[in-house]
């Protein structure tokens, strides 16, 4: 879904259908197979949608879709995987379906139970729902930030835009692209912007996941929290064996559901227990297929194990090589994915995947995004030895790839109020601050994105409402120790018999494989070095010329006390992406 609203209450003349039509154009690749719009010029409403067909392929299902009786509109993107059930409930409560797919039983949910209807839905989405009755428009985002929106006011007060990309706004007449400071610092020192309610561009906002606006006439009137994650109940106050059944159940039907469609569905594999589950949980259901990726000169190579998880389960297997040149050749061109600005290193190489599997014919693919931060898949989530603060410092240091910088204090502060919610638990406060801050504006936006610009919908089993809500209630004890990680999940791998000991007992792999490239690949360096080194670059403006070439011309790796940059690799990258970005969106 891409979808644009101009809102005013005045003259019909302020809406420009071709402005609208411009704006949907600028992310066509999120939904190539329909088009569609809908005005209320009287009361200053534009809504426009783009179609990526996944389940009931008709035109019944066409958008904006519109309820003739109570006039109410939807513009949506994502999928409700609990929609079949919801439908036989709108059944029984009077109401009558035209279509067989998801996006009609979203609407009807709205007009049967108001806005309280997200808490009813299990699915990814990003939304705008304009009820003219009350006069009044939704946007929402689902519970942990799947599908992202974004919206802001129209230059001279002329309403309110909102879009599933921020490229949406640079057709806009009168916007003017300008970077927010505060925001563009936060993704230098991390990577991405970890405020819930910015963007890297002044006057644009993104909806927080869980969360819901209502706006009227231009103005927004509330901003509703509809989901917080439940809290970690007390070790003595669970029974392991009925939380690993109720986990394994949950499991199971949640995949079933994530791989309904209409349309091919593959699964991305890697060889490691997050995808081997989903893989296996999959293949219950009939012969799956899977795709899994290696970089060429390079050390990450994982297929021999996906291979192993890929005999067991009897997939349609398939292995897709990824060579720097292909990312190279592609890095200018397509430096607009990233569109709000965050630093994950492998959206290139998974949006070169995401093409590859859209050339099989697969438009659905199932991931394993999710499972680290909800189910402690880090030596991250372990408390350091000492006392809260040095804990908290070493953390940020972590997240941040240097010494100190600006907004430590701005970090600290947050994640003090985590360990607050978690009362005084590291690992639970790290798992609110990477699902709320870090997976929704960062790791996710990876899988939104690099996906999307390939017209494939990518679907996140881990991230569904009903498998974070497990996850987050379980004691830390459940999750990791000192020797191992996930500990519930390879529990039930084990108990039910679903992978085979080693994939089970398999410890985390995980490489920066962009860093890999700059500093080991002589043709990846040299193209960064001409992007980062050239006359009036950010590395210049920001003062840091002179360190990025010693990082790529003299091969330091970093600095020594009292310099806070102790390591070029995360800030080197984040450089060569602000330059790329800033190339397509501020130029």
């Amino acid at each position: 879904m891409c979808g644009v609203v101009g809102w005013q209450s005045i003259s019909r003349q302020n809406i420009d259908p071709q402005v609208l039509e411009n704006a949907l154009n600028s992310i066509a690749h999120r939904g190539p197979d329909d088009s569609g719009t809908y005005f209320d010029h009287e009361l200053g409403v534009a809504l426009g949608h783009r179609r990526l067909s996944i389940i009931d392929l008709s035109n019944a299902s066409h958008q904006p879709m519109i309820d003739p009786q109570s006039g109410v509109v939807i513009a949506y993107n994502g999928e409700l995987y609990n929609f079949r059930a919801l439908r036989t409930e709108l059944e029984t409560l009077g109401h009558h379906f035209n279509s067989r797919g998801d996006t009609e039983v979203f609407l009807r949910a709205f007009i049967e139970w108001g806005a309280s209807c997200f808490n009813h839905f299990a699915g990814m989405f990003a939304v705008a729902i304009w009820d003219k009755r009350t006069q009044s428009l939704y946007l929402a985002r689902d519970p942990t930030g799947m599908k992202p929106l974004y919206y802001g006011k129209l230059p001279d007060h002329k309403g309110i835009i909102f879009a599933s990309e921020v490229k949406a706004w640079l057709q806009i007449p009168g916007f003017q692209p300008t970077l927010d400071q505060q925001s563009l610092q936060q993704f230098l020192e991390f990577g991405y912007t970890f405020d819930q309610d910015r963007t890297i561009l002044a006057n644009v906002n993104k909806i927080p996941p869980g969360c819901y606006l209502k706006i009227q006439r231009g103005e927004i009137q509330e901003t509703h929290r509809y989901f917080t994650p439940p809290s970690a109940v007390s070790k003595t106050a669970i029974k392991p064996a009925e939380q690993l059944e109720e986990l394994y159940e949950t499991f199971k039907q949640v995949v079933s559901e994530h791989l309904l469609a209409d349309v091919p569905v593959g699964i991305l594999l890697s060889g490691g227990l997050d995808s081997s589950l989903l893989t296996s949980l999959a293949s219950k259901h009939g012969q799956v297929t899977t795709i899994s990726m290696a970089f060429a000169e390079s050390a990450i190579d994982e297929r021999a194990d996906a291979q192993i998880v890929a005999q067991y389960a009897n997939t349609k297997h398939h292995e897709v090589v990824i060579r720097p040149q292909e990312v190279i050749n592609q890095i200018q061109g397509k430096a607009w994915i990233f569109d709000d600005l965050f630093a994950d290193w492998g959206t290139f190489s998974t949006n070169i995947l995401y093409q590859k599997c859209r050339d099989m014919g697969i438009k659905v693919v199932l991931v394993g995004e999710g499972s680290d931060e909800l189910f402690a898949g880090y030596g991250t989530f372990l408390p350091p030895q000492g006392i809260e603060e040095w804990q908290i410092f070493k953390l940020y240091q972590r997240y941040a790839g240097r010494r100190y910088g600006k907004y430590y204090l701005n970090f600290r502060n947050i994640f003090k109020q985590y360990l607050h919610q978690s009362a005084g638990d590291f690992c639970q406060a790290v798992r609110l601050f990477e699902s709320q801050r870090q997976l929704p504006n960062n790791y996710v936006m990876k899988v939104d994105k690099a996906s999307m610009a390939a017209s494939v919908e990518a679907r996140s089993p881990f991230l569904d409402r009903r498998i974070a809500e497990i996850a987050y209630q379980l004691p830390s004890n459940y999750l990791l120790n000192q020797k191992s990680n996930k500990l519930i999940l390879r529990e039930m791998a084990h108990k039910y018999d679903l992978l085979p000991s080693g994939v089970i007992n398999r410890p985390k792999f995980g490489a920066s494989i962009a860093s890999s490239w700059i500093e080991e690949n002589s043709q990846f360096r040299q193209f960064a070095s001409d992007v980062m080194l050239q006359p009036n670059s950010w590395c210049q403006k920001l003062g840091l010329k002179s360190a990025m070439e010693d990082y790529l011309v003299h091969g330091k790796k970093g600095y020594a006390l009292p310099s806070n940059l102790s390591i070029f690799t995360h800030i080197g990258w984040r450089l060569l992406l602000l330059e790329l970005w800033s190339s397509f969106y501020l130029k």
